[in-house]
Parts: C-alpha cells; sequence; structure tokens
C-alpha cells in the first residue's frame, strides 16, 4: 500500500512563459531518470523489485530459447543484487550501428536488443529493449560480466554511464558461458534500498513453474535465506500449489497445450469448492495481471466447450438457458500461458495483451482439448458440469437481486441508497467515497466533511464474507447492495470503470480488531468481485489517529505506537494527557476532519495489486471455509501480529 497526499481537483501552478526554450530534449539515459515511473511504474518497493524483474527476464528468454537451465539471483549484504544465467552470454563484438560492443549497446540504448528480429529469440519477454538499460541508468553502479568464447569480458557503469571500455578480465573453459548482472538500485531515486524475500521469490516461483526444467534459485545473504524452484510438471503443478488448501472437484489438473504457426499455449486448470474465480494469465512469462486477448480467448472457450458438453450428456434441461461466463468460472483455478513472437503489451510494465490473433488461437487449442479431454474423463466432465449448474441456477437468483439494484439505482438515484450523503460535484474525477463503520462514526463523517467533493456511506456491523457464500446469498446481503449501488460500476463482467461515481473509494474503519476484520471483508469484496478497482488505484485506506497526546502545548495526534514513544520520550511536560481512540465516534465532526478527512493533512493508503496469485491465497486462506491452513496460518504469524491496532 502507498501513502497518498494529493487533494482531488487541486489545481497546479502553471508558468504563463511557453516558448522553444521550454522545450527539453532528454536522452534515453536523462529520460529514465527523469521519469522512472514510465518504465517500472513507480519508485517504491514495487519500483525496486521490478529492477530485479527486468534483469531476470533477460535470463528467462535465454531459458525459452533452450539455451539456459539455471539462473541464480542474489541479494547481498548491501542491498546489491546479483543475476547470474547459463545461457549463451550477451555478444561482445562491436555493433555496426553504435561503433561499440554489443554489450555497451544494449545496456545504454533504449530499444535495443535481440528481440525484434525474431532471428535470436523466437519468444522474450522482454519486448521493448529497455530492460537492462533502464535497469543500468537507475541504478548507482552496475557491473555486467559475460563468459563467453572462453573468455570472462567485464564492463562498468555508474548511474547508466559506462566507466570505461569493455575488457577481458580472465580465461575460462569454453563450454562456460553465460551473464552474470551486479546493481545497486540508486537511492537518489529509491530511497533506502529494501527487498522483500517472500515477494522476490512468489514471482520467481512463477517464472519456474512456468518453464518446466528451468531451475531458479534466490538467495538473501542478510537474512540467511535461500529458496530453489524447480518443477519438472510445469503450470500443472502451480495449479496444485494454488489448490493445495481447497477441496478439489476432480483429483488432476487438466492439462492442453498445442501450437498455432509459432504460438506456444499451455493451460491448466482445476475446480474447487469455492465460489470465486482464480485465473491468472502469462505471456512469455510475464504475469499479465490485467489479462488481455489470451485470458479472452481462454474465457470463450471453456464456456462454449461446456455448454456443447452440458447440452450432449442432457445436465441442462430443456427449458434452461445455456451456462453464462459467470456459471463455468465458478470455483475455477486456471493458468494460461502463451509464448508467441511478437507480443503487444499495454505499457513497459506489460500488464495486459494486446495481440488480436491470439485469442482466435487460444480459443482453438482449448476447444480441441478440452472436448478431447471431457470424452476421456467423462467422470471429471460431470463433476466439473454439476458444479457449473449449480452455480448457475443459484446465479440466476442473484441475477434478479442483481437486476433489481441496477433498476432502483437508474430509477431512484434521488434517494437510493437512503443512508448516502452524496456530494455536490457531480465530476467524478473529482468525488470521493467514504465507506465508514457505524452510523456514529458515519454521523461525524457527514458533519465533518467537505460536502463538495466528499460522499459518505455508514455500514450498520459486518458485511458477508463473500469468500465463502454463493452469489445469491451475497447479493441477499444488504450492505453489500447498497455498496454497489452507491458506486454505480456494476461488478464482475459488469464491472466498468466509466460508470464509477467516485474516483477514490476510501475505507474508514475503527483503529481496533473489529474494525480491521470490517476492512479485511470489504477488502475481500472488491478483491473478488471488482478487482479493476483495486488494479486501477482508486481504492484507499483512511488512517485515523491512535492517540491524542496533550503535554504543555496544543495537542498532537499520534498514528502509531512507535509515534507515541517518541513523543513521550521527548516531552519534557510534567503533566501529559494520553488519549486513546478506539472508535472513530469517539471523536468529533471537527477533529475527524483535521486528521483523517482534510486532504491538505490526511494520510491515505493505496491499495495496490502487486501479485495477485499471492492476493489469490492469502484471502482465501484467511476468508475461507477450511480451518486447518488458516490455522497453520495463524500459528506462523502470530508473533508479527499486532491485535491492538
Amino acid at each position: 500500500m502507498k501513502q497518498d497526499r494529493t487533494t482531488p481537483g487541486e489545481p497546479q501552478n502553471n508558468n504563463n512563459e511557453y516558448t522553444a526554450e521550454a522545450i527539453q530534449v532528454l536522452g534515453g539515459r536523462e529520460a529514465v531518470r527523469r521519469r522512472p515511473g514510465m518504465y517500472i511504474g513507480s519508485t517504491d518497493q514495487r519500483g525496486l523489485h521490478h529492477l530485479v524483474y527486468e534483469v531476470a527476464y533477460n535470463s528467462i528468454d535465454e531459458a525459452m530459447a533452450g539455451c539456459c537451465d539455471r539462473i541464480t539471483i542474489t541479494i547481498k549484504e548491501d542491498n546489491s543484487v546479483a543475476v547470474v544465467d547459463n545461457g549463451r552470454g550477451i555478444p561482445v563484438d562491436i555493433h555496426p550501428a553504435t561503433k561499440v560492443s554489443a554489450l555497451e549497446t544494449v545496456m545504454t540504448v533504449l530499444h535495443a536488443g535481440a528481440k525484434f528480429g525474431g532471428k535470436t529469440y523466437a519468444v522474450s519477454g522482454g519486448l521493448h529493449g529497455v530492460g537492462a538499460s533502464v535497469v543500468n541508468a537507475l541504478s548507482a553502479w552496475c557491473c555486467v560480466n559475460v563468459r563467453r568464447n572462453g573468455k570472462i569480458y567485464q564492463q562498468e557503469y555508474k548511474q547508466g554511464i559506462p566507466q570505461g571500455a569493455l575488457a577481458v578480465v580472465g580465461e575460462i573453459d569454453a563450454d562456460d558461458t553465460g551473464t552474470t548482472t551486479a546493481f545497486f538500485a540508486d537511492e537518489e531515486i529509491f530511497g533506502k534500498v529494501s527487498y522483500d524475500f517472500n515477494i522476490l521469490s512468489e514471482r520467481l516461483r512463477e517464472m519456474a513453474y512456468l518453464n518446466k526444467g528451468l531451475e531458479i534459485s534466490l538467495r538473501d545473504e542478510a537474512k540467511d535465506a535461500d529458496r530453489t524452484f524447480y518443477f519438472e510438471g510445469g503450470i500443472t503443478g502451480f495449479i496444485r500449489h494454488l489448490n493445495r488448501n481447497r477441496v478439489v472437484r476432480h483429483p488432476l489438473p487438466v492439462y492442453i497445450s498445442g501450437q498455432v504457426d509459432s504460438t506456444v499455449v499451455e493451460v491448466a486448470l482445476q475446480y474447487n469448492d469455492g465460489f470465486s474465480e482464480s485465473a491468472f494469465s502469462f505471456a512469455n512469462c510475464v504475469n499479465t495481471m490485467d489479462g488481455g486477448t489470451h485470458l479472452t480467448g481462454f474465457r470463450s472457450a471453456l464456456t462454449r466447450v461446456l455448454n456443447d458438453y452440458a447440452h450432449k450428456n442432457k445436465f441442462l434441461k430443456e427449458d434452461e438457458s445455456n451456462l453464462t461466463g459467470e456459471d463455468v468460472r465458478e470455483g475455477l483455478t486456471a493458468i494460461i500461458s502463451v509464448k508467441l513472437s511478437e507480443p503487444q503489451f499495454e505499457g513497459q510494465t506489460k500488464g495486459k495483451l494486446g495481440n488480436i490473433e491470439i485469442k482466435s488461437q487460444v480459443e482453438s487449442i482449448v476447444n480441441e482439448g478440452l472436448a478431447l479431454y471431457f470424452e476421456e474423463h467423462p467422470d471429471d466432465g460431470r463433476r466439473i458440469i454439476e458444479k457449473c449448474v449449480t452455480a448457475s441456477r443459484a446465479r440466476e437468483a442473484a441475477r434478479k437481486a442483481r437486476d433489481l439494484i441496477i433498476r432502483k439505482s437508474s430509477l431512484d438515484t434521488g434517494t437510493l441508497p437512503g443512508k448516502l450523503a452524496d456530494c455536490s460535484e457531480k465530476d467524478p474525477e473529482q468525488c470521493e467515497l467514504y465507506l465508514v463503520e457505524g452510523d456514529s462514526a458515519g454521523g461525524s463523517a457527514k458533519q465533518g466533511r467537505n460536502r463538495r467533493f466528499q460522499a459518505i456511506l455508514p455500514l450498520r456491523g459486518k458485511i458477508l464474507n463473500v469468500e465463502k457464500a454463493p452469489p445469491d446469498r451475497m447479493l441477499a446481503n444488504e450492505e453489500i447492495r447498497t455498496i454497489i449501488t452507491a458506486l454505480g460500476s456494476g461488478m464482475d463482467d459488469e464491472f466498468d470503470t466509466t460508470k464509477l461515481r467516485y474516483n477514490r473509494v476510501i475505507l474508514m474503519t475503527d483503529a481496533d480488531v473489529d474494525g480491521s476484520h470490517i476492512r479485511t471483508l470489504l477488502l475481500t469484496f472488491f478483491f473478488r468481485h471488482m478487482m479493476e478497482l483495486i488494479s486501477q488505484g482508486h481504492l484507499f485506506i483512511a488512517q485515523p489517529p491512535l492517540y491524542r497526546i496533550k503535554a504543555g502545548g496544543g495537542p498532537k495526534w499520534v498514528y502509531s505506537d512507535h509515534e507515541k514513544e517518541e513523543v513521550l520520550s521527548n516531552s519534557t511536560a510534567k503533566k501529559v494527557e494520553v488519549q486513546r481512540y478506539k472508535g472513530l465516534g469517539e471523536m468529533t465532526a471537527e477533529q475527524l476532519w483535521e486528521t483523517t478527512m482534510d486532504p491538505d493533512t490526511r494520510t491515505i493508503l493505496k491499495v495496490d495489486l502487486d501479485d495477485a496469485t499471492k492476493a489469490d491465497e492469502i484471502f482465501h486462506i484467511l476468508m475461507g471455509g477450511e480451518v486447518p491452513p488458516r490455522k497453520a496460518f495463524i500459528q506462523a504469524h502470530a508473533k508479527s501480529a499486532n491485535l491492538d491496532i
């Protein structure tokens, strides 16, 4: 989660002088350092991790080309990172266009690489050819060793600038080839450098699953922690890993693979007794969190094949309509991996695949493969269809409830939901909605807010845990219906960001255990049914103060126990008053505005989605119906829990 202190609709200071001198021309390195977010998404820990992934993707490309079977990533004690592979080694001969070595060209020139012509790499994750050069530009120092032609070549850089020509620093066996890239992220850009071993290991685990037979090792020298991933089963092992804490409908995952032209498609799927879909898509081993044409093609084929099978085998009654996409995806865990020669990603962070032809290619392979699987495994087919038909009948009841919500919100927007205190601003970009725990806090928030752009929706009690509830029961919950109506954007497949009535949705709950539980229930609902709200940066968490401390002068608002101890230890006052706020309702309207709602002084946390597969796993463990994995998780993390929050 990220801190955010911006003010909705805040005007910018503009200089009226606009001449030719105002136009700046930035070279590749300068452009990256001036606007790093354009290339790695952000400069927080997520962007820091992205540097590691970009270098690792180059080694993964060697593995996909069949030239590498081992990658080692080491976080040194000084927080530098070294990535070592046994691939072919980056070429070191002079490049005809740049007149410097190919290594220096790759490390210093944007959009330079062997991934554009399709001759060296049939498929690659680093489409844009900026990975190595961006990492280099954003590093305080970088050193690359290439093992090739029986020699070790080396070149060093500082903030992307070569510190000398490429040099031979040793000789080795001619069969020993590969590349070692070591770098230290520039603290001028990232602040204090700190990597999360668990986040990195989860992403590297994904890469190993997607490349069966590839060994990937991660080591953190400071923490003396290391993990090695190697999976002969590939993505079927990935499915078993994701479903390990779930009750599955059929014992073995369904595996489908095929090739159309130069595109290789792999799909693995397995149904469980849950109510949510966990489908993850990859293109050339890049996690496409926002999906794309490969995911669309898979979903279309899945719906078509299951409907054909259901009608052919009389699982659907004559008066029953076809299974919908939502019906066939309830309880589904799936991995869709495509490897293609010319991927078209949206943005450098590669969140969505856009190749139009991939949709039909994936559809044809899944159509043929899944139909054949059902013919050969009729028992699995029956179990899957029974799950989908049950979902369809429950969803029909849910549809009626949803239609009622949509109809009422469109015809009666002036009064529904009744407890919503809306804002006067009509531009959604300028508006924000606070989801507030309880009528008491809701009353204070309504009085203290800025009525122009801040809307308040008080929630009564705890909403339903959607992880354990079917759709019809979920939509029967009054609080959930109220939230859906207030946002106006729909949910699941019908979610439409353009209809969202508020640019920011802010969760504001009490600073106690019940408040944390309510916040988690809300996050579960948004993750399962409005994920785009999170991925597109619309969901936030308010940070109300924990204490009000009066020591001599005026009162001081304190937001953590650590901050409280600092204030008390630095105080010289003889009389100190400490007031602990357990609930938002304990604050007056003025206090709530001053501490938690005023855009000029508040701190709100932006809910981010860095690893969808890990988030899916955690939500299921904490909120799902299986007790043993939750008990094990609590036992493993009990010492780090803070119950008095």
